[in-house]
């Protein structure tokens, strides 16, 4: 693996980068996060989250139908 996919799968997202990618809105995304449905998530001391590439890319996977 290169060192700038590592660095891409290592990315930490914004709420509004993932809200924006999911299409959703940011009360839907808290919705998910109080129901325990939302990609993990890193709370920073400010209490912004941030999202790994990874982390969303694995729930997203996680959620596909296989039909």
């Amino acid at each position: 693996m290169t060192t700038s996919a590592v660095r891409s799968r290592d990315e930490k997202l914004t709420l509004t980068e993932v809200c924006e990618e999911l299409k959703v809105s940011r009360s839907t995304f808290y919705d998910w996060r109080a129901k325990r449905r939302a990609p993990r998530c890193i709370k920073l001391p400010n209490g912004d989250l941030r999202i790994r590439r990874s982390d969303l890319d694995h729930w997203l996977d996680d959620r596909e139908d296989a039909v």
